[in-house]
């Protein structure tokens, strides 16, 4: 478990840095691409002061800067706002009470400290936790998990949570649920824009005209690979997020069974999210990758294989509370086993 915990450490770590540099590369190819397009259809055309100046190239890539930053250091809030969690500061209630016991306790447990306990009024049961380090994490529970676990049940969520804390998964998949946000907003205005009938006909000419140029080809192939980059950027990027490892939900599970000694409490909380009736409307298809259980209901995450494997947010259920069984049937041998023991010697 140890080996597993740090390589995944490290490998979130990796890979957020990555990411970042992915997402700058990428809309800065957008931009300058464009610009080096524009370029290349103006040659021989008349002087045209200022004309080759890189707007949207320089445009893009501060664009994308900026969200990355806002991302790191906001997106965490921004998330759980867009749910309409809030914050508790002080309990008014029992179960909001018990909530914050439930927190501290698991925290001592996996050696944390505490993040921000949020509470999202949603009947739905489901939890999520947010944030790029132990010092801006957050846990967020619906109203509907407080509403059907027991007190162990809640610990064994809440402690799934605090693994994905513990190692460095809420900073990738919170930095992931910004930036497919970034990219869906940008990338359905530009295909509002190219596809009116006047830019459509704007293009054609474009291409008639690089056509009768030296290197038009050329111009011609980058057009059309600038082209499919804007309508594929949202499947990429979603995919992105889908793709960050469903090990990642296997692995949260295991040590949440580690830290509360009880892994049946996780497998009888996660056959209750299953048996929910309806997906978790507040929380949308951007963050679905954060939260214990997939909150839009698909089918897709109930299948194995390569399929489910890139467009699953979550294993299937069944494999995660089977684990979790297992688990807790070797625990109940080794402790039959270790009594039988005690029992000779006495």
């Amino acid at each position: 478990m140890s080996n597993d915990l740090f390589s995944q450490q490290q490998s979130n770590r990796s890979r957020s840095n990555w990411l970042i540099f992915g997402f700058v590369l990428f809309f800065a190819w957008l931009g300058f691409g464009g610009d080096l397009i524009l370029l290349g259809m103006n040659r021989g055309a008349p002087a045209d002061p200022g004309g080759h100046f890189p707007v949207l190239g320089i445009t893009l890539t501060a664009y994308a800067v900026i969200t990355a930053l806002w991302a790191w250091k906001a997106g965490s809030e921004a998330i759980l706002r867009s749910t309409g969690a809030r914050r508790i500061e002080r309990p008014e209630t029992d179960e909001q009470r018990l909530l914050i016991n439930v927190v501290e306790e698991m925290c001592v447990a996996a050696g944390l400290a505490r993040p921000s306990i949020w509470i999202i009024a949603e009947g739905d049961p489901n939890a999520l936790a947010t944030g790029r380090d132990e010092r801006t994490a957050a846990i967020a529970v619906t109203q509907g998990l407080l509403d059907v676990c027991t007190r162990d049940e809640l610990q064994a969520v809440v402690a799934h949570e605090l693994a994905h804390i513990k190692n460095y998964d809420t900073r990738l998949m919170t930095l992931l649920a910004a930036m497919v946000g970034a990219i869906t907003l940008v990338s359905d205005y530009m295909h509002r824009l190219l596809f009116q009938r006047e830019m459509t006909r704007a293009m054609g000419g474009v291409v008639q005209r690089a056509r009768k140029k030296d290197g038009g080809v050329l111009v011609i192939l980058l057009l059309a690979l600038w082209l499919v980059s804007w309508m594929l950027a949202p499947l990429i990027s979603r995919l992105m997020a889908l793709g960050v490892s469903r090990k990642r939900e296997l692995l949260a599970d295991a040590m949440s069974a580690q830290f509360t000694r009880n892994p049946m409490a996780l497998a009888t909380a996660l056959e209750k999210i299953e048996r929910a009736a309806a997906p978790t409307r507040c929380i949308t298809r951007g963050a679905a990758h954060l939260c214990i259980a997939d909150p839009l209901g698909r089918q897709v995450n109930r299948r194995e294989g390569r399929l489910a494997d890139l467009w699953g947010t979550h294993p299937p259920m069944t494999v995660r509370v089977s684990r979790l069984r297992g688990m807790a049937f070797r625990d109940q041998k080794r402790a039959r086993q270790a009594s039988g023991e005690m029992a000779q010697l006495a």
